[in-house]
């Protein structure tokens, strides 16, 4: 994830002040333990200054409104209650060519500042620290004990210091082609490396993209370098000073150079968010943005997403895989019990031989062998020499009586067990398909998928507070060879929701037979019929979204969504269906579809 340098923070400032300065500070929201979102109103309009000090993300533009869920943390509350209804009426850098911007605080413009919000935008120790007017911390995101840093401790009560003093030489414009040149290779090494050594201001991704502008590749030695390069190299890098004076940004998206020196391939914007990172310079853009604050908000939202999408998918995998081991283990337990109840009317049995050969029993005897009362065939019945033919014939019918009532027991419990395995495989296959964060719908189906594991209980809730959600995710959505609209259900809220609520009257269901897998739907208008392709499309796609896409026909049904029914009490997703028909679904010929459409 591409950090925000210096060149950055600077273009997103001098948009936030001339579009939002001053504003009034209306409300503060804490998005998660990192970010806060600030709203700010101005004459004009109304937006949410996005703040986080993330360690690896840390950031400030104008970005989306947050989520309508409660905000329980301390941090914001402080900052609520001492920022609401004031103006923020300046944003400035602190120091030259530090990343760290004092957000001043008055209750009108013109006034005496009341309150400066530091925003430390430092990698894994950035931080946001508000202090009041006398410049006294009252509150900050992440405090530091003396004991954690005897350079520069952060707590409530003190006096804010400023972080200590860049290392390196100030970038100047005044600084000629030779001097410039002989502080860079004055000790040999990588052209990256050693432009970070010698100067402030510097980030390996703007260097990266100086580099590639100039023709270069940032990692040759700067001993390789030609008179002609080191001259179009200077020329990008007075650009680059010039931009920071005048603030004229090119913001875009861009893509890493080729591995071969000085070729202008460049990698196109992809869905799944492929590209390395962005510039606000105009070096490799591949696709321009509106203004740095959506340049902003639009990689690190993406960025950010795909974080979380990996971890979580992580989570619940391992969760899921752990619970079906044990649930698994527990329905083989319960087989074999049942499985020994099966000899309970053996044991009956040979009570009944015993008892009616009662005076061919010896003392002492650990065995007896008696002929069977229907195949006349020798029967050997263990007995134990401790007791009498009566009584072991008692233990027998105990053992019986035993195993007859393990069988109504067991029963129940197996499938009980059986049904939690058939519904979590169905959430398993749910999870199969999202093997890869591709939009942010991706994220809102396993995080749906989240809150129905724990509504089920098989997840604890990971805070106390009250979730709402209030986005919901769609279904993937497909054509037909005939054109009719066929949607597939990403999870069980999906699954439900397209069955039993968007389903009509004259739609078809479709669905794997006895395997786990997605509901899809084939939408029909009043009059139309579809054609075998349509129904082998559809059952192929069926097959593909299963757990049996690896096999080469899979069994799928179909018939009227008013034939699908949810049994009382049944789990999400799990339904029951009558007046199928069945065709084989080939899940290779979807995913050739689904390869020829992202093609296209």
């Amino acid at each position: 994830m591409q950090p925000v340098d210096f060149t950055t923070l600077t273009a997103a400032c001098d948009e936030l002040r001339s579009d939002w300065v001053p504003g009034r500070a209306e409300q503060v929201y804490q998005r998660d333990r990192y970010t806060i979102a600030l709203c700010l109103r101005t004459l004009k309009h109304r937006g949410w200054l996005t703040i986080s000090w993330h360690p690896q993300a840390a950031r400030i533009y104008l970005g989306d409104p947050p989520p309508r869920t409660p905000d329980t943390f301390t941090f914001s509350d402080q900052l609520r209650h001492q920022l609401s209804g004031l103006a923020l009426v300046s944003i400035e850098l602190i120091a030259p060519w530090e990343r760290v911007l004092d957000l001043q605080f008055a209750r009108r413009p013109g006034d005496h500042v009341s309150y400066h919000l530091y925003v430390e935008i430092m990698g894994k120790y950035s931080n946001v620290i508000l202090a009041g007017g006398d410049n006294v911390m009252i509150t900050a995101a992440h405090q530091v004990s003396s004991q954690q840093s005897s350079v520069r401790p952060i707590q409530t009560g003190q006096p804010y210091e400023k972080p200590p003093a860049l290392m390196g030489t100030a970038p100047s414009l005044d600084e000629s082609l030779e001097r410039w040149q002989e502080r860079v290779s004055l000790v040999p090494g990588a052209l990256q490396r050693q432009l970070l050594k010698s100067y402030r201001g510097l980030s390996p991704a703007l260097v990266r993209s100086m580099a590639q502008a100039a023709g270069l590749n940032a990692d040759k030695s700067t001993e390789t370098l030609s008179a002609s390069d080191w001259q179009r190299l200077f020329e990008c890098w007075q650009q680059w000073l010039q931009t920071l004076g005048i603030q004229n940004w090119e913001e875009g998206f861009k893509s890493e150079p080729s591995t071969v020196e000085g070729s202008t391939l460049q990698l196109g914007f992809q869905p799944g968010w492929t590209e390395q990172g962005y510039t606000v310079m105009g070096w490799g853009a591949v696709q321009s943005a509106k203004n740095v604050q959506t340049l902003l908000n639009d990689y690190y939202t993406a960025e950010l997403n795909q974080q979380e999408f990996n971890q979580l998918h992580h989570q619940l995998t391992q969760k899921l895989g752990n619970v079906l081991g044990k649930l698994r283990q527990k329905a083989s337990t319960f087989q074999e019990r049942l499985q020994q109840s099966d000899q309970a009317d053996q044991y009956r049995q040979q009570a009944d031989l015993l008892m009616a050969h009662l005076q061919d029993w010896q003392p002492g005897m650990k065995s007896i062998e008696l002929l069977d009362f229907d195949t006349a065939q020798p029967v050997i019945i263990p007995l134990n020499p401790e007791k009498n033919a009566v009584q072991n014939a008692q233990l027998l019918y105990k053992r019986h009586q035993k195993l007859k009532r393990a069988r109504h027991a067991v029963e129940p419990l197996l499938q009980e067990v059986q049904g939690e395995i058939q519904y979590l495989e169905q959430v398993e296959a749910s999870l199969t398909q999202l093997d890869a964060y591709k939009s942010s719908d991706d994220l809102q189906t396993l995080q749906e998928i989240r809150e129905e594991l724990i509504q089920q209980k098989y997840l604890d809730s990971p805070d106390q507070r009250n979730r709402e959600v209030t986005d919901v995710s769609v279904p993937y959505r497909y054509r037909t060879p005939s054109g009719f609209e066929l949607l597939i259900g990403r999870n069980n809220r999906q699954n439900d929701h397209l069955t039993f609520r968007t389903a009509g009257d004259y739609d078809l269901w479709f669905h794997t037979q006895e395997i786990a897998g997605s509901h899809v739907l084939l939408r029909l208008e009043p009059g139309t019929v579809p054609d075998e392709a349509d129904l082998q499309f559809a059952a192929d796609l069926a097959a593909h979204y299963s757990r049996g896409r690896q096999s080469d026909q899979v069994p799928v049904v179909y018939t009227k969504p008013k034939h699908v029914y949810k049994p009382k009490g049944a789990k999400p997703g799990m339904t029951v269906y009558k007046h199928e028909r069945v065709l084989w679904g080939h899940p290779q010929q979807g995913s050739n579809y689904l390869r020829k459409e992202v093609a296209l």
